[in-house]
């Protein structure tokens, strides 16, 4: 998981966008529209993440497909906190 954790936040273009949807998911559990509202990104551009993010175990989601689908981090990626916060410190904006 920590290999991958490097690909999705240090080593893509999207990194910096996934790391602040993992920081905010950390810390309340949210939908997408929320998500782009609090981050002030475009809601499609959140919903690919969330995606992708999914796609790669790194989120769960409860009403999945449908609209006001709440994102969880997944338990793999709560086990992996503290090397996704290693990578943050390093490659992320705060």
């Amino acid at each position: 998981m920590k290999n991958l954790l490097w690909y999705l936040i240090a080593g893509t273009k999207g990194g910096e966008t996934r790391g602040r949807i993992i920081n905010l998911l950390n810390e309340n559990p949210s939908n997408a529209n929320k998500i782009a509202e609090v981050l002030n990104l475009d809601y499609k551009t959140i919903r690919h993440h969330l995606e992708v993010l999914e796609k790669n175990n790194i989120l769960t989601a409860v009403n999945r497909g449908n609209y006001g689908a709440v994102y969880f981090l997944s338990e793999p990626m709560k086990a992996e906190l503290n090397a996704f916060n290693e990578i943050w410190a390093r490659f992320g904006k705060k």
